[in-house]
């Protein structure tokens, strides 16, 4: 780990293998957007401008008003993950965001390579996992991880399938899961990920079999499109559907608001992870004030709090402590789907492109 408290260099021009760890999705990603921004402007003295995908559920609420009473002024700004990505990417050459926080390391690889983010060691990096983040450069460093599991209440569903591909592929199930076929966000582009990842074939279309083209058709086709604005839990009590994929730190929150027992379907070869980054936005020049809200975020003691309230799992070790047992022990036992990350990073942008021209429309 590079020796070097509070320093910035410029990234040259990097090209690293990406991975998908998310994964809300997070503190949840649900690539929700609580504002557009517009019109702001980075570099501000006043006003931190914080980019996120991470904002839903009171987070972007919860940060903004834990950091004015830290003295750090900060305005939220969430978009999906992707888009989120693409508009930083955009911007690059008049940077209007100072911070981003709650994109995946495949998105921030993209951002890096891109050099739209300048590498900073913050005062906790000591405290996290050398490889959760960026060990190569330093460029974003790990605050939550979080599971992509699918969903349902144990209320109503008594007989789940083992599989997922069970869900997608029998038409006794059609019509009742959930499907979110935003992929401009990033837990949608996971989920695509996960299921092409089972089916990769070299001499198959884009390196994926047919059997894993027909898996991914019969997704979409038999899914419920989600609702915007709609609650997956409020569809799920209604009767609507029975199932659908939720990162896993939005699972008690809406057990408490929905009065659901949620059940997991975790197949043998487990469930996508993905684990949120935060970094400072090149060329903002508001440096100061970014690397102070870098430094503060991410510390043990706003971690723990954080994880408390929105019964995240940080990856601070010295925030551990203060996250839900029944959280920590999930994340304990929720096997890890082994994914070629670096394969996926060549090949997401043409699997969205054909899914969006052959499978959504």
């Amino acid at each position: 780990m590079v020796d070097m408290r509070k320093k910035r260099w410029s990234l040259i021009g990097i090209t690293a293998v990406a991975a998908i760890a998310l994964t809300g999705c997070t503190a949840g990603d649900d690539g929700s957007s609580d504002g557009s921004g517009e019109g702001e402007s980075g570099g501000s003295d006043e006003t931190l401008i914080v980019y996120t995908n991470s904002n839903s559920d009171g987070r972007g609420e919860w940060i903004t008003e834990q950091a004015a009473e830290a003295g750090i002024d900060i305005e939220i700004v969430g978009l999906g993950g992707a888009d989120l990505t693409n508009r930083i990417i955009a911007e690059k050459s008049n940077p209007v965001g100072d911070v981003v926080f709650g994109l995946n390391n495949m998105f921030f690889e993209q951002l890096k390579a891109e050099e739209a983010i300048t590498a900073y060691e913050p005062e906790w990096s000591g405290e996290v996992p050398a490889d959760a983040g960026d060990p190569a450069d330093g460029a974003f460093w790990p605050l939550v991880e979080q599971a992509i599991v699918t969903v349902y209440d144990e209320n109503s569903i008594t007989d789940a399938p083992s599989d997922e591909e069970d869900l997608w592929t029998d038409e006794k199930y059609a019509g009742r899961f959930e499907v979110n076929p935003a992929l401009g966000q990033a837990t949608p582009q996971l989920v695509l990920a996960s299921i092409l990842s089972r089916h990769l074939d070299e001499d198959g279309d884009l390196g994926v079999s047919d059997e894993g083209w027909k898996v991914v058709e019969s997704y979409y086709a038999n899914g419920s499109p989600a609702v915007e604005g709609t609650d997956l839990y409020a569809r799920i009590t209604r009767g609507e559907v029975d199932y659908g994929v939720l990162p896993s730190s939005g699972i008690a929150a809406r057990d408490e608001e929905y009065g659901t027992k949620t059940g997991m379907i975790v197949p043998d070869y487990g469930v996508p992870y993905v684990t949120e980054q935060i970094a400072q936005i090149n060329g903002s020049g508001n440096d100061d004030k970014a690397q102070e809200f870098i430094d503060w975020f991410g510390s043990a003691e706003v971690q723990g709090e954080f994880a408390a309230e929105f019964n995240a799992m940080p990856v601070n070790e010295g925030a551990v402590e203060q996250a839900n047992p029944e959280v920590v022990e999930l994340m304990d036992t929720l096997e890890r789907q082994d994914i070629d990350f670096g394969f996926v990073s060549e090949n997401l942008g043409a699997w969205v492109e054909k899914v969006t021209l052959e499978y959504i429309g």
